[in-house]
């Protein structure tokens, strides 16, 4: 019998695979990382076929790992950089440009053509979101006009879209022979196209954005019995497995830290920050910045929504701090120096490298260390980036109690940042409320393999998930409110200083 399921974690910065048994613990995982292409200033790329290359061999490597074959998997499921967008020839399999990074700018006056014009408010309304850089539409709309060929073989069904997801899905199925084109809800919902209500694509929405229907996979639920296909006994698993489980990466962490009641959320770090607010089956517009997204929809219920703020730059400022300044050799490293000093030393470090997304949506911003004087070390810098991490959780936090009414009485956290302690404590001080780390913290992964398992019967129920949940870590606010309160307002001061920097159309 099947005793495991797998989970495809295909991220802005790498791609794993991780094995997990019905406790919920990992058995095994290999992970690879893909280029960071930067073709100019606010471009920002990735190779679709490295990274289907990349998926191939960290299965392969992952089962080999735990002497594993596809027979002791009961599902497979995917969560991916949600947004990125990829455009191929169905006939060929070959993308016609590489995928567009959610994190690319390039697409500031599509953007901001649609406020001027007044399609904005139609967006927000039917989409729950902003037009902004950060979605698949404009980046669909730019492939077809800047393309050679793309506007034709989309008019003559050859050229299809989608996120990651879709795109590993259609390969894992067969690829140009006979490869499903399909994503789910959450990744839809991520792309200016989909309305919130139907869970369909808005023929409205696509006028917009000038993208033939035929483009778009189908959208079926997160975690699906009907399933999303079989993989090829010719593909990295080497047998059929029932593909049953698809989420945004973000969905998938809030699924992986089963917060399946309203008002429980959950904040990820990784790249960016991204914290969700589970809303129940109630659809609730922002007025304060952030998205309307959906949170899961499993099988045939009613889908769950969720309120987000997205964080462009979190983990990857700290990335810029070695690969860029190379003021420290690793991301460990961070936190050492950065305990060198007991504060900032007024010094803030706002890292709108690709803009400033929730709750601001300012494009025009862009990243400014403020407040250095000659006593400031590297050290300072250090512990303002981390600083800078948490300061902007805050903003998503404030936000996020306007619209919904929620103050949080404890943060739920998890990805990569989690493992830097003092970037937890100053969280908590940041915050003034506790903040608590699982004990799988990869919970991006964890999710996608409960939505495949709950699909096809391997978990019962959503109960049945809640009891593998277990506390690791927790941190304690140490700050005073006095502190607290004058350390916010210096962050909303060096916010002030990155805006209108760029002049956007």
């Amino acid at each position: 019998m099947a005793d495991f399921v797998g989970a495809v974690d295909q991220g802005t910065t790498s791609t794993r695979f991780m094995i997990f048994d019905h406790g919920g613990n990992e058995i095994a995982r290999h992970q690879l990382e893909h280029q960071q292409i930067l073709p100019q200033a606010g471009w920002v790329e990735h190779n679709p076929v490295e990274i289907w290359e990349r998926t191939r061999a960290v299965i392969e490597t992952a089962l080999g790992k735990a002497s594993l074959t596809a027979a002791d998997l009961v599902a497979l499921g995917i969560t991916n950089q949600r947004e990125t967008t990829v455009v191929w020839d169905r006939r060929t399999g070959r993308p016609y440009y590489n995928a567009i990074v959610w994190q690319d700018t390039r697409t500031d006056r599509i953007a901001s053509a649609l406020e001027r014009e007044g399609k904005g408010e139609v967006i927000r309304s039917k989409a729950g979101l902003p037009p902004a850089t950060y979605f698949s539409g404009g980046k669909i709309q730019w492939i077809l006009e800047n393309v050679e060929g793309v506007r034709e073989a989309a008019g003559a069904g050859h050229a299809v879209f989608g996120n990651t997801d879709t795109w590993l899905l259609w390969n894992l199925t067969g690829g140009r022979d006979g490869g499903v084109h399909v994503t789910d809800p959450t990744n839809a919902s991520r792309t200016m196209l989909m309305n919130l209500e139907t869970l369909d694509w808005d023929d409205e929405l696509l006028s917009f954005f000038g993208i033939p229907r035929g483009m778009l996979p189908e959208i079926r639920p997160s975690s699906n019995p009907g399933l999303y296909g079989v993989t090829r006994a010719d593909g990295p698993l080497h047998g059929e497995v029932p593909l049953s489980g698809d989420l945004g990466d973000q969905q998938a962490a809030t699924v992986g830290q089963v917060c399946f009641g309203v008002g429980e959320a959950k904040n990820t770090y990784g790249t960016g920050n991204f914290l969700l607010l589970n809303t129940g089956n109630e659809l609730v517009r922002s007025r304060h910045g952030l998205l309307t997204t959906v949170c899961y929809q499993f099988g045939e219920e009613k889908p769950v929504y969720a309120l987000e703020g997205s964080i462009a730059v979190t983990g990857s400022a700290v990335q810029w701090l070695r690969d860029q300044l190379g003021i420290i050799s690793g991301a460990a490293q961070s936190e050492s120096l950065a305990r060198q000093v007991d504060d900032n030393g007024g010094v803030y470090f706002v890292p709108a490298f690709s803009g400033l997304f929730a709750p601001y949506w300012r494009s025009d911003a862009r990243g400014a260390i403020v407040g250095l004087s000659r006593y400031n070390t590297n050290a300072h810098i250090a512990r303002a980036t981390l600083e800078a991490i948490c300061y902007q959780t805050r903003d998503v936090v404030e936000a996020m109690a306007n619209d919904s009414g929620v103050r949080l009485d404890v943060l739920r956290v998890d990805g990569g940042v989690t493992a830097n302690d003092l970037c937890m404590q100053i969280q908590a001080d940041v915050l003034g409320v506790p903040v608590s780390k699982p004990v799988v913290a990869e919970t991006t992964a964890l999710g996608a393999a409960y939505a495949a398992g709950l699909a096809l019967g391997f978990w019962s129920s959503t109960e049945e998930l809640k009891r593998n949940w277990n506390e690791d870590r927790r941190w304690l606010p140490a700050w005073s409110q006095e502190r607290r309160e004058e350390g916010y307002a210096g962050w909303r001061k060096a916010v002030e200083r990155t805006l209108n920097w760029v002049d956007v159309d």
